[in-house]
């Protein structure tokens, strides 16, 4: 089985953008202080130059910036299909820019003078999720290379067997004979690394949204 992808060997990293100087200083002292990396920048631009999108973590946005504001950097990284959670933090909010913000994916919309707890609280949430997605993701891309190592008659019989089908009956929809799917699923077990038919469903089921 291959490693854990890079990202997933990373401290989670928290990203402030803002263009109040006292606000990043103030922020990123608080987040510090329960052990979480904080890069700040005060710009979006800034941001964009310095980001690492297969980073784990999140977002801490100001709405209003000069240039592009918050809710444009926001909505700029879903259509690149970031998936780093967006917090959104403003001295100016209102329900449309709220309806905005979370329409574009936002975890939360937290208005300033930002609650310490409510903040560090959001944040922990935010990065535990993040986390778990890309663990998500890593177990669906390794099932769907174990996949790829099946030939194509091979894969049809792990289909059948997954859909509870006998050996006696894959025998009969293939046309061939029952010792000929019972070598597919020793092939099956090897080539997947599975020890037991749920270990292969469960492999099967994580790759299948992706795999033809």
């Amino acid at each position: 089985m291959s490693g854990p992808s890079p990202a997933l060997k990373h401290s989670p990293v928290v990203y402030l953008v803002d263009d109040d100087e006292a606000v990043r200083e103030a922020l990123a002292l608080l987040i510090g202080t329960i052990g979480l990396e904080v890069q700040a920048f005060a710009s979006p631009a800034a941001f964009l130059e310095a980001f690492d999108p297969e980073a784990i973590g999140c977002l801490v946005l100001d709405v209003r910036m000069p240039g592009m504001s918050g809710l444009q950097l926001q909505e700029m990284l879903r259509e690149r299909g970031v998936d780093l959670p967006v917090v959104i933090v403003t001295g100016h909010g209102d329900v449309n820019l709220a309806r905005r913000a979370f329409v574009a994916g936002a975890v939360e919309f937290l208005p300033k003078p930002l609650d310490e707890q409510t903040l560090i609280e959001t944040l922990q949430r935010a990065v535990r999720a993040h986390i778990q997605s890309r663990q998500r993701q890593e177990v669906g891309r390794e099932a769907r290379e174990r996949l790829t190592r099946l030939s194509p008659r091979e894969l049809e019989v792990l289909r059948l067997m997954v859909e509870g089908y006998t050996n006696k009956q894959i025998a009969r929809r293939l046309e061939v004979s029952p010792r000929t799917v019972e070598t597919h699923r020793a092939h099956l077990m090897e080539k997947l690394e599975a020890e037991s038919l749920a270990g292969l469903v469960r492999l099967y089921l994580r790759g299948l949204e992706e795999h033809p």
